[in-house]
C-alpha cells in the first residue's frame, strides 16, 4: 500500500535529535531519506548513549533512535568537489533539512537562495536554537539550554526545589515533531502552488508553544507560571501517596470530580463551580491523602478507571514499556541485529497509526558512509569519478 511520502527525497543534513527525528518521521512514511555527514566529524549522536561499545562503533543509541529508513552519505562540504555532489543531490531532491549555526550553509554557497535557484520546488528547512534572525539569531543551544531560556525550567519542580530540567529531551523531540508537520504542510502546499518553501524553525519557538496555555495566561495576569510539582489548582487533579507508591488523579472537570467523590464515598465534597474547588483545595487534598493511603496504587488505578475517573499509578519507564497495552499499539520496532550493532535493540516508530499505508520501519540504521558509493553512482558518478572524489574529499 502506498505511503504518503513515497517518491519524495529528503536530504537530512542535521545532527543530534530534533532534525534527525523530523526526517525520520517522513522516512517512516515512505520518503527516501539520505543522511549527509562529515566523514571525520559525523553526527555527534553516533557517539552518544549509555552503551559505550556502540558509541565507539559510531552507532550510539541516540543515533539508533531516529536512524532507521535512512541511507548514509559522507561528504566533507568544505571541499568544492563535495559541494558539487551536494548541489547535484539537491537538484533532484524535494526537501533539504539542516540544523547548523545560522549562516553556516550560506557561507558554503549552500544557502536557501542558491539552492532555490538550483531547484525552485525545493522545501528548504533550517532548524536552529533561536531562528535565522533576531538578537539571538547567531546563538547556539541544546535542549536543556532552551529549557533554561524559555522559562520551562523555572516552572518545573516544586516551590521548594526549582528550577528543574525536564527528565527527557522533550524540546528536541517536540521540535522534530513540529518539523515533520511543517515539512508535510510545505509539501502539501507545493502540490497546490508548484513552488518550494523556506522554513525557519526555532527550538525556542517550539518551547513557547509547549507552554502555550501559560503564555496566554501570562498575557492576561502578568504573572509567570509557578512550579507546582505534582499539584494542581484542583486537588482532584494531583498526585498522592498510597500504601505502596504514588497515584496521579485526573478528575479535572466537574463531572469527573463528582464521580471521584462519589466513588470514594464522599459525595458531599463535590463542587458545582470550579472557583469553589480552588477555594476548598486544602480541605479536599487532606481528605484525598487520608483516603488514598488505604490502598495500593494499582488498586486505586483499577478501582477509579472502572468508574471512569482518570487515574494512574506513577510508573518508571521500564514499567511503562512492559505494559501489554503498548505491544498492541505497534509503537516499538525490534531489530535482532544490524550492521555495526551486535545483538538486539528496539526503536520507537510513530505516535500514530493509519488504517492503511501508515508508518513502518523498512531498514535499520546504517553505519557511517555505508551508502556513499551507491548514492554517488545514482547521481551519475562512474567508478573513476567516485575514486577521485574519495581521494579529494575523503568521502
Amino acid at each position: 500500500m502506498t505511503r504518503p511520502f513515497e517518491g519524495i527525497r529528503i536530504i537530512d543534513a542535521t545532527h543530534v535529535l530534533a532534525g534527525p527525528f523530523a526526517a525520520y518521521q517522513l522516512g517512516l512514511l515512505g520518503a527516501d531519506v539520505i543522511k549527509v555527514e562529515h566523514p571525520d566529524d559525523p553526527d555527534q549522536s553516533r557517539g552518544s548513549g549509555p552503551d559505550w561499545d556502540l558509541n565507539r562503533a559510531g552507532m550510539g543509541t541516540y543515533f539508533l533512535t531516529q536512524g532507521s529508513n535512512k541511507r548514509s552519505l559522507t561528504l566533507d562540504l568544505k571541499q568544492e568537489a563535495a559541494r558539487e555532489v551536494f548541489r547535484r543531490l539537491v537538484a533532484g531532491a524535494d526537501v533539504l533539512v539542516e540544523n547548523y549555526r545560522p549562516g553556516a550553509f550560506a557561507a558554503l554557497g549552500l544557502g536557501y537562495e542558491a539552492m532555490a535557484a538550483l531547484n525552485p520546488r525545493l522545501i528548504y528547512c533550517s532548524m536552529s536554537a533561536f531562528g535565522q534572525a533576531g538578537p539571538r539569531g547567531g546563538q547556539t543551544a541544546y535542549d536543556h539550554v532552551i529549557q533554561a531560556t524559555s522559562g520551562i525550567m523555572a516552572c518545573t519542580g516544586t516551590p521548594e526545589v526549582n528550577p528543574l530540567k525536564l527528565g527527557a529531551p522533550a524540546i528536541d523531540y517536540a521540535t522534530g515533531t513540529m518539523g515533520a508537520f511543517a515539512l508535510s504542510a510545505a509539501l502539501f502546499q507545493r502540490e497546490r502552488t508548484g513552488r518550494g518553501q523556506r522554513i525557519d524553525m526555532a527550538m525556542l519557538d517550539v518551547a513557547m508553544m509547549m507552554m502555550a496555555s501559560h503564555v496566554t495566561a501570562h498575557s492576561r495576569t502578568g504573572k509567570p507560571a509557578r512550579p507546582r510539582g505534582n499539584d494542581h489548582d484542583y486537588a482532584t487533579n494531583s498526585a498522592y501517596p498510597t500504601r505502596d507508591g504514588m497515584v496521579m488523579l485526573g478528575a479535572s472537570n466537574l463531572r469527573q470530580q463528582k464521580r471521584l467523590w462519589a466513588a470514594l464515598g464522599r459525595p458531599e465534597m463535590a463542587k458545582a463551580r470550579n472557583e469553589d474547588r480552588v477555594a476548598d483545595r486544602a480541605n479536599e487534598a487532606a481528605a484525598l491523602r487520608e483516603i488514598l493511603a488505604t490502598r495500593t496504587a494499582d488498586e486505586w488505578e483499577a478501582f477509579l478507571q472502572s468508574r471512569h475517573v482518570p487515574a494512574a499509578r506513577v510508573r518508571r519507564m521500564d514499567e511503562a514499556l512492559a505494559d501489554p497495552h503498548l505491544a498492541t499499539r505497534g509503537l516499538v520496532h525490534r531489530f535482532a541485529q544490524a550492521d555495526g550493532v551486535a545483538g538486539p535493540f528496539a526503536v520507537p516508530v510513530a505516535a500514530f497509526g493509519f488504517a492503511h499505508g501508515g508508518p513502518r520501519v523498512d531498514a535499520p540504521p546504517r553505519p557511517l558512509g555505508a551508502d556513499t558509493d551507491a548514492i554517488l553512482a545514482e547521481l551519475g558518478y562512474d567508478e573513476p569519478a567516485r575514486a577521485a572524489l574519495r581521494s579529494a574529499c575523503a568521502t
